[in-house]
């Protein structure tokens, strides 16, 4: 179920945030690609090699409600997963707007957009099936449409968890190794 790059995101616009320091723009296939060779987040991952995703949401007060999440990158998109009723839950059914973030040995990742529930069968049992093989074990719930396990983290409430795509607007990558650099890209 992992892509190989993520050409089927249509390119807007690219924007060179370390042009002052002449340095290259990143190549987004380059960060595709460190994506899809897999994020590190399953139990026992623990150390210097285990990345951790946050999750922005925004409060019904317009605050910004960060919390960390087991995001995985799969099909040139990111997918994680929520109760209804957990505090990201209800905000993203209010708005879906949110920010994802990563950081990797090569480099930092921001990605805005918005992200939905799939509850369409066949995908949430995929993304089930993705789950499971990095070590968490998921499966669908008897309606399918959502997830369950003997666990998940504690922020993400009691199953079934719905599934979510984060459809991306923009992302902003920032190299950590050299030759360094930081690149902005509109969807």
């Amino acid at each position: 179920m992992r892509s190989p790059s993520c050409k089927h995101l249509p390119r807007m616009d690219e924007k060179n945030l370390a042009e002052l320091y002449s340095l290259p723009p990143l190549d987004w296939d380059q960060i595709a690609k460190r994506l899809d060779a897999g994020i590190t987040q399953g139990p026992g991952g623990g150390g210097p090699n285990r990345h951790t995703c946050w999750l922005a949401t925004v409060n019904a007060d317009g605050s910004p409600h960060p919390t960390g999440i087991g995001a995985m990158w799969v099909d040139g998109a990111w997918w994680f997963e929520t109760g209804e009723h957990s505090r990201k839950g209800p905000n993203l059914a209010r708005d879906p707007r949110c920010t994802l973030s990563v950081a990797t040995e090569q480099f930092d990742l921001v990605v805005e957009g918005e992200a939905k529930p799939v509850r369409d069968p066949d995908t949430v049992a995929a993304m089930a099936d993705a789950w499971a093989s990095d070590g968490w074990p998921a499966e669908p719930d008897a309606s399918g449409t959502a997830l369950t396990a003997d666990y998940s983290a504690p922020s993400a409430g009691p199953p079934p968890w719905l599934v979510y795509r984060l459809v991306a607007r923009s992302a902003t990558a920032l190299a950590t190794v050299e030759p360094g650099g930081a690149t902005r890209r509109r969807f």
